[in-house]
């Protein structure tokens, strides 16, 4: 006995334009689509529940191609610092915050980004200590590369005028060579070592606030990285198969794993597909930092700071041997690249050690594209991870960073797209907003909804369908699925994102205004705006 569903505007995205009157799935696939009298007459017997869209827009479940779905729900529940436009306000939040605390305990919070100060102040140790004297302070900035402590977390955490950088990382110091508390990349990692771990009801309850909140913006699946942090590979897939059931929420998160707790992933008994909603996906590998705190390696140094080339994590024959190690555990590889530098390396990486299985690698953000490394890129085994929301979020800074020389070749998602390459479209929540409308018209915009100009690099622009295809059919591509999610059509899974607008013929500016009606998994409604 399956659903009929009708009287809406219905986008197969088979082809640019296609749409059908109406779609009957039994159980959790598609069964035919069509005019609504033909698939009335035909299953009219084994239609058991009809659902009247009222006009609305129906597409293929969206599905966010790269977010940490544990930092989102930690966004929601622990102090978000991300709205703050001046360091003053940051500052009297956090003197608030500490005020509230028991002393002793940690402070944490996440989000903080320098950009949108006018100054762009970066706090000092000294001036975290006045703010909470009797805490110790870890502050991630917005793009999770950069961090700031005060002295105890510092002193918790062993760091001092003596202590080394770490690989792939690097302790800011003053001109005495004593630590300023700004810490970048692997550097932060010295302190989140001492932060007590992550309780199983904490990270019960930021599973639960996140795919609770993903389901209202629309989105029916994600590819999120979380297993290796909060203790563990075993802690962290534990409290997915709490969560994720058909007992408790739906929805399919495919699980990518960091190569620190490969070795984990491969000795469990877990199978590749735990069940319809969880599953196991490639190795992921950081290969850089990010532009906001000039750790994305560049090929050459920045524009605004000429000493300063960027971070690799690791260096170009141990990022080949994590990829030769995938290989082994027959895994496609993840790697985080959004400096040029970055994105060579790992292309020389994987070609010294091809994939072993038809699975494909990803190149996560391909930030700045070179046009010798765009060529490079043209082969069927690879996908490129874009997320659109950078675009607004990174310029006019950007242009900065990079100088007029670069910025061609920064974000440049029409290039990519132009010459053949597939692509899929993510948020990187918590680091950008998780709402796929936001990400569809970033990439169709390129520019923030109260700016008036014609959008940064408007030659890079998407058309809305190419936008929506992102979230759609480049998401299942991703994750060679592409014969089962991404498109209405007989066969596949009956996963649908339903809109109050066609965001396909809106203006531009109404995109971002759309409302979800329904998300739908597996034929089953589960989100609903009118509960």
């Amino acid at each position: 006995m399956g659903t009929l569903y009708f009287n809406g505007t219905i986008y197969t995205m088979v082809q640019e334009g296609e749409t059908v009157e109406a779609v009957f799935a039994d159980g959790k696939d598609i069964q035919d689509t069509g005019s609504l009298q033909d698939l009335t007459e035909r299953y009219g017997s084994v239609i058991k529940e009809k659902v009247d869209l009222k006009g609305a827009v129906m597409f293929p479940g969206f599905v966010d191609s790269h977010l940490h779905i544990i930092g989102h729900g930690e966004k929601l529940i622990r102090r978000d610092l991300s709205q703050f436009t001046s360091a003053e306000e940051m500052g009297a939040y956090l003197r608030e915050e500490a005020e509230k605390e028991k002393p002793g305990n940690w402070l944490l919070g996440d989000g903080w980004n320098e950009n949108n100060f006018q100054d762009r102040k970066i706090f000092h140790r000294q001036e975290l200590d006045e703010l909470a004297p009797e805490h110790p302070m870890l502050l991630s900035r917005v793009c999770r590369h950069a961090s700031l402590a005060n002295s105890k977390a510092l002193e918790l955490a062993g760091i001092n005028k003596e202590t080394e950088n770490p690989e792939g990382g690097i302790i800011v110091r003053d001109e005495n060579g004593e630590p300023t508390g700004y810490l970048l990349d692997s550097a932060a990692d010295l302190v989140k070592t001492v932060v007590p771990p992550a309780t199983d009801e904490y990270l019960h309850t930021a599973v639960s606030a996140a795919v609770k909140d993903l389901l209202s913006m629309g989105l029916t699946g994600g590819h999120t990285e979380d297993l290796g942090y909060y203790g563990g590979f075993e802690k962290a897939i534990s409290v997915f198969q709490d969560v994720l059931n058909e007992r408790s929420l739906k929805f399919k998160a495919h699980l990518l794993v960091h190569h620190t707790v490969a070795g984990d992933y491969q000795a469990s008994p877990l199978p590749k597909r735990i069940s319809p909603y969880l599953e196991f996906g490639a190795m992921k590998i950081f290969s850089d930092g990010a532009f906001g705190g000039r750790t994305a390696l560049l090929s050459k140094p920045y524009n605004d700071a000429p000493d300063i080339s960027g971070v690799a994590i690791h260096s170009p024959d141990a990022l080949k041997e994590l990829v030769k190690q995938a290989r082994e555990y027959q895994m496609p590889v993840a790697v985080h690249t959004i400096g040029d530098l970055s994105l060579e390396y790992t292309l020389d990486a994987i070609r010294a050690y091809p994939p072993v299985t038809e699975e494909r690698d990803r190149i996560i953000h391909a930030g700045l594209v070179r046009p010798d490394l765009v060529e490079r890129m043209k082969q069927p085994s690879l996908i490129i991870d874009i997320q659109p929301s950078f675009v607004p979020s990174d310029f006019p800074w950007l242009i900065e960073r990079l100088g007029m020389e670069r910025i061609p070749f920064a974000l440049a998602w029409k290039t990519l797209l132009d010459n053949g390459l597939h692509c899929a479209g993510g948020s990187d929540a918590p680091i950008e907003t998780v709402n796929p409308l936001e990400g569809i018209y970033a990439a169709v915009a390129r520019k923030k909804p109260e700016e008036t100009h014609e959008g940064y690099q408007p030659e890079e622009k998407l058309t809305p369908y190419e936008a929506v295809q992102l979230y759609t059919a480049g998401s299942a591509y991703a994750i060679n699925r592409e014969q089962e999610r991404g498109k209405i059509a007989p066969g596949f899974e009956a996963d649908f994102t339903v809109l109050d607008r066609d965001i396909l013929k809106a203006e531009t500016e109404d995109i971002r205004k759309a409302k979800v009606v329904y998300t739908i998994i597996n034929n089953s409604v589960e989100y609903s705006a009118a509960t």
